[in-house]
């Protein structure tokens, strides 16, 4: 595996990543949770102005026509409403929603038998779609090209392909990796559109929003201290708004301050950055133990205790997205940003700076 890493999270990598409070993918209780918060039109979504405008475009002008909406692809990292976006084009069409996803659509025998019992004008979200097998993703394309797909019959010389003519549907997919679509599947889709993280100031709106549906008493800047730490995810930022209410309930008046939220946090592990007690481990080791790089993985991985595709998978996006870690050729390297947060000081640098002389002498 090259240095930029292009594979999909291993199992390993993904159970450590549910296990952290500021993980982005979901548990059980976030599940529960997020469907009790969730939006219900495009009025209601917050963040994503770009996106929001095109699709309410997308969707009105196939109202007006009195045919599905063309098929959509969303992209971009877990956490951000990609699922909440599919269930809204649903009901802002007026139309059922079928919910699947790429892992568990294994053979293209599972995907004919979602795709004929499909109702004219529904919704299929699919996704992680770009972990659908491969057989399933060819006959995905002339299911949303033509509406039609072929049922093989029978085996080998005697076997023959049935046509089955499809109700006109809406797929909405989703990919945390949409390079790893083939380019066929990705020009089938008649709107993409790439999630981008939010702003601190529109986390804040979607915490007063669920602090009011969860009955929560939170103030303006108790709101922001909790944003500031969410990574720029909702899904995060309501976890988080989670955790401080339990705190504020036993530890206060149920109140949400600046102060409340940076106790609890702090009882979480949580800093002012967003970054946790795996995040700070790979920085402290890689700024305490070797000078802050050039280090390779697996030596980091060791070093911090982790397995190296927690490492690489878990801890190193949002770092680097931070600014707080580089990826190069060599190795890793900690950034002016990462000495600062740490509270430490670069070692000298230049010839002479360790004791020692440079390769050519002083």
């Amino acid at each position: 595996m090259n240095w930029d890493d292009t594979a999909p999270p291993t199992d390993d990598a993904v159970a450590a990543d549910d296990g952290r409070l500021v993980g982005a993918s979901a548990d059980g209780e976030d599940q529960a949770v997020e469907a009790a918060l969730r939006p219900k039109s495009l009025d209601e979504f917050v963040g994503q102005e770009r996106v929001r405008e095109q699709l309410d475009l997308v969707l009105k002008a196939a109202l007006a026509r009195g045919a599905t909406a063309d098929h959509v692809l969303l992209s971009g990292a877990p956490g951000l409403g990609k699922t909440t976006l599919s269930m809204i084009i649903a009901a802002e069409m007026g139309a059922p929603i079928r919910i699947t996803s790429g892992p568990a659509i294994q053979h293209a025998g599972d995907l004919a038998a979602i795709l004929s019992s499909l109702q004219e004008g529904e919704v299929l979200f699919l996704d992680e779609i770009h972990r659908m097998s491969r057989p399933a993703e060819e006959m995905l394309y002339m299911a949303m090209e033509d509406f039609r797909v072929d049922v093989i019959v029978g085996k080998g010389p005697g076997a023959t392909a049935i046509p089955l003519e499809l109700p006109p549907f809406t797929l909405v997919g989703a990919t945390t990796r949409a390079g790893l679509l083939p380019p066929p599947l990705r020009d089938r889709f008649g709107f993409t559109a790439h999630m981008e993280f939010y702003v601190p100031a529109e986390l804040e709106r979607v915490i007063h929003r669920s602090a009011q549906l969860l009955d929560v008493a939170i103030d303006g800047e108790g709101a922001a201290e909790i944003a500031g730490r969410s990574r720029g995810t909702p899904r995060i930022a309501n976890r988080l708004l989670r955790r401080v209410r339990d705190y504020a309930q036993v530890k206060a008046d149920g109140r949400i301050t600046r102060e409340i939220a940076a106790a609890a946090l702090g009882v979480y592990e949580v800093d002012g950055r967003g970054l946790d007690r795996l995040d700070r481990a790979v920085l402290q080791a890689l700024l305490k133990l070797f000078a802050g790089g050039p280090v390779g993985l697996s030596t980091l991985a060791v070093a911090v205790g982790e397995e190296r595709e927690t490492v690489e998978e878990v801890a190193e996006p949002f770092l680097v997205r931070e600014g707080l870690l580089a990826r190069t050729p060599r190795g890793r390297v900690a950034t002016p940003a990462a000495w600062a947060h740490l509270g430490l000081v670069p070692p000298q640098q230049g010839p002479g700076a360790s004791g020692q002389q440079g390769l050519f002498g002083t």
